[in-house]
């Protein structure tokens, strides 16, 4: 443990330091789509009040004694090892107060931050049984980050909106309207998570336990059947693979997940851990919390705006690269979509050809487009 105390439970897992950050930022590990919509909002006059205002609508209040009432709250005398880790992530990342964590039954691998006045993490025990110490230290790194961010008011919020998304689906535009924000919220949240996925890793500073944590969410406790290398693979054949089709089915997939695949949050987290800016948070050069108010919308909008600019020049993706292609004026474009397009069509089939002109050659009906027997 990184302040020298002795752990408590999972003893066969040694102890050793970890570098600690005063005064950290959340600015230093949040993902560039995250963090300029954060600081937006900070910025905003009377934003704190309007989601306070906003609590008495919101289950908040019945979240918290629901989980006090049928969940085990993690202390000294229950869950004492994840109690030491959650002690020891809020040390590392600085955080004053550290946020009551309960432990709620149930098979599936989870773990939540929540809470509009003060955060609560919750996990499960499909999650507690599935990883080890330092893979779990990692998740409460991770959810410790959310903390730190003030995610858990946005999720809070997300929660509520998609609750009451089904509540008004009967009103005519009513859903198709708050499922818009729900949409947004989403995308937004997507990116959170993988901010989150970096404070786990500057708490556990560990990468092979966060890749390992990540693999058993996707496959299990199976880890002699599973491979990094090859999950890495899954990520890039997922990213460079298909034609436009699978372009467009990429985004229908994800549209209404709140958490990006995890392939995707592997790859992402392995290269940001194998970046510069990594190595210079771990020699001690990163923003600090005092900073914060001094922080400029615009400077975190172009940021944001640059990073999505890159991703789409870099990215192997076919509706990217079309992308690139039309911003470029790329001649063949019309062919290119057809192209990607192909697959719509029966393989070998000619494209439609366009009608005959009078005294033309061609056969009869040659200027009808080709039948798809499929």
């Amino acid at each position: 443990m990184s302040d020298g105390h002795e752990h408590t439970g999972h003893e066969h897992v040694p102890s050793r330091q970890r570098r600690r950050f005063p005064g950290i930022s959340s600015r230093t590990y949040e993902h560039p789509a995250d963090r300029s919509a954060l600081v937006a909002l900070r910025k905003l006059s009377g934003f704190d009040t309007v989601f306070k205002a906003l609590s008495g609508l919101l289950p908040e209040r019945s979240l918290r004694l629901l989980f006090l009432s049928d969940s085990v709250r993690v202390s000294d005398q229950q869950f004492s090892h994840l109690n030491v880790m959650l002690r020891d992530a809020c040390y590392i990342l600085d955080l004053e107060k550290v946020p009551p964590m309960y432990v709620n039954q149930d098979p599936q691998p989870n773990a939540m931050c929540i809470g509009l006045d003060e955060p609560i993490i919750v996990v499960t025990t499909g999650l507690v049984e599935l990883l080890d110490e330092e893979e779990m230290r990692a998740v409460i790194g991770h959810e410790v980050g959310h903390a730190l961010s003030g995610h858990s008011v946005y999720r809070t919020i997300l929660l509520f909106l998609t609750s009451l998304a089904v509540r008004v689906a009967w009103i005519p535009l009513g859903n198709l309207a708050i499922m818009a924000i729900v949409t947004g919220l989403r995308e937004w949240f997507r990116k959170s998570e993988l901010s989150a996925d970096r404070a786990g890793l500057l708490v556990g500073q560990d990468l092979q336990a966060s890749m390992r944590g990540l693999m058993k969410i996707a496959g299990g406790n199976h880890l002699h059947e599973m491979n990094v290398d090859a999950f890495l693979a899954q990520a890039e054949e997922y990213e460079a693979g298909g034609d436009l089709r699978d372009s467009v089915l990429k985004i229908l997939n994800v549209l209404p997940r709140s958490h990006p695949f995890t392939t995707v949050r592997a790859a992402e987290l392995k290269k940001w851990a194998e970046s510069r800016d990594y190595q210079r948070i771990m020699d001690g050069h990163y923003p600090r919390r005092d900073e914060d108010k001094d922080t400029s919308v615009r400077d975190s909008w172009r940021e944001s705006a640059n990073h999505y600019t890159n991703h789409v020049k870099s990215s192997k993706d076919p509706l990217m690269k079309l992308v690139t292609d039309l911003a470029g004026g790329a001649g063949d474009l019309g062919d290119r979509v057809r192209r990607g397009f192909g697959g719509f069509t029966n393989p070998g089939q000619q494209p439609p050809r366009g009608p005959e002109t009078p005294g033309s050659s061609g056969s009869p009906g040659d200027d009808q487009p080709p039948r798809d027997d499929s």
